[in-house]
């Protein structure tokens, strides 16, 4: 059986992040019932349509899964079994802010066969996190990490962001030397992004916030991989460390442009070819009542030309980068063929390094890794 990836968006926080531009809400309990009812639905007719496959990853992101009760969560996880065959050693992942994970709830979600979770602290200094808007105190992430690990949670990754306003270098580096102290197993540190449509966005163009200055930016990125790499943890991909066979198996799924189905609010999809992705109108997809023709939108085909260059530029981002081999079993052509005088280019230019077994970026790669990307976009390809 082929091998698929599960994602399940639960588009509900006690209160929305200042820089966050995903499909998600603060507030709204009164929606919780109909919309897991809804996303139940889902599940089910999803799962129909994926006879042949089973799921090896089963990820719940959001938004703020916790928000909801562990009722509720557990509804979702058994539609899921009955909807779906999965693997015997899925990896199975919860996101949670700090502040939702109280020992009960550690305890059941646990029991429920949640087997990995993902805590967003994003920094150790509490006026940082006030500044983007946090709900938690950075007590109360150690807290819930120590309600995580006593209910048997052996498989946790923490959430990180650096070139924040106002952040320091010596706050970037005592917040990974406090992080790396409580050992979780897996890494992720990502650069602010102001996007437009955001809190911060309508400040920043008020001349209210400040985006740090690049050369800081790349300075705290470089300290964190080598501060990191002495701490045991790989760097598997751009912004991601991990302790050795911790990788996120959910994650390389979309980096090595694997199969995958989103449910719910927003939740993208590639499957069986095509790219899709459900309504973000919260309302429509409640009531949509899990009738897949009424949930999805922007259903397309992706052509060879489009995948090849999406194998590309996502599978460089891992550090074992893209395979020949790899490439050519997906598209009956040599990489090297495809794009001869881009990778040549790249290898004497110091951006992309040869391996055993493809092309992978280098350090200077991966600073200037957008750039590199988009000379992976082919004008056109007829073969």
């Amino acid at each position: 059986m082929k091998n698929i990836g599960i994602y399940v968006h639960i588009p509900f926080c006690k209160r929305k992040c200042l820089y966050c531009d995903f499909p998600s809400f603060g507030n709204m309990e009164d929606k919780f019932e109909a919309y897991v009812y809804a996303l139940e639905q889902e599940i089910e007719k999803r799962g129909e349509k994926t006879r042949g496959f089973q799921v090896s990853s089963i990820f719940f992101g959001g938004g703020t899964p916790t928000v909801l009760s562990e009722d509720l969560l557990e509804r979702l996880l058994t539609k899921i079994n009955a909807s779906f065959t999965i693997v015997e050693d899925a990896e199975i992942t919860i996101e949670a802010n700090p502040g939702t994970i109280h020992g009960k709830m550690a305890e059941a979600l646990r029991k429920m066969s949640f087997n990995r979770l993902s805590m967003g602290v994003q920094a150790w200094q509490n006026r940082l996190l006030s500044t983007l808007g946090r709900i938690h105190t950075i007590e109360e992430f150690v807290d819930n990490f120590q309600n995580a690990r006593k209910a048997g949670f052996d498989n946790i990754n923490v959430d990180l962001m650096f070139a924040l306003p106002t952040q320091t270098f010596t706050d970037w580096k005592e917040t990974l030397e406090k992080i790396t102290d409580l050992n979780p197993e897996h890494i992720s540190a990502y650069s602010l992004i102001i996007e437009e449509g955001t809190p911060f966005y309508e400040r920043f163009e008020k001349g209210e916030l400040v985006e740090t200055e690049e050369v800081l930016d790349r300075e705290m990125y470089h300290y964190a991989v080598a501060f990191l790499a002495e701490k045991g943890y790989y760097q598997y991909e751009i912004s991601n460390f991990s302790k050795l066979g911790r990788e996120s198996r959910h994650n390389k799924i979309y980096w090595q442009t694997t199969p995958y189905l989103g449910m719910g609010l927003g939740a993208h999809s590639y499957f069986q070819g095509s790219r899709f992705h459900n309504t973000y109108d919260l309302d429509k997809y409640i009531l949509a009542d899990g009738e897949i023709n009424r949930l999805e939108e922007e259903r397309e085909m992706v052509l060879k030309k489009a995948a090849m260059e999406e194998f590309m530029f996502l599978g460089l981002r891992l550090t074992e980068g893209v395979s020949f081999k790899v490439f050519f079993e997906r598209f009956g052509v040599e990489m090297t063929e495809v794009y001869s005088k881009v990778i040549s280019d790249f290898l004497e230019s110091d951006l992309l390094r040869q391996t055993e077994e493809g092309i992978a970026l280098t350090q200077r790669g991966i600073d200037l890794s957008n750039q590199v990307f988009a000379e992976f976009l082919l004008d056109e390809y007829r073969k």
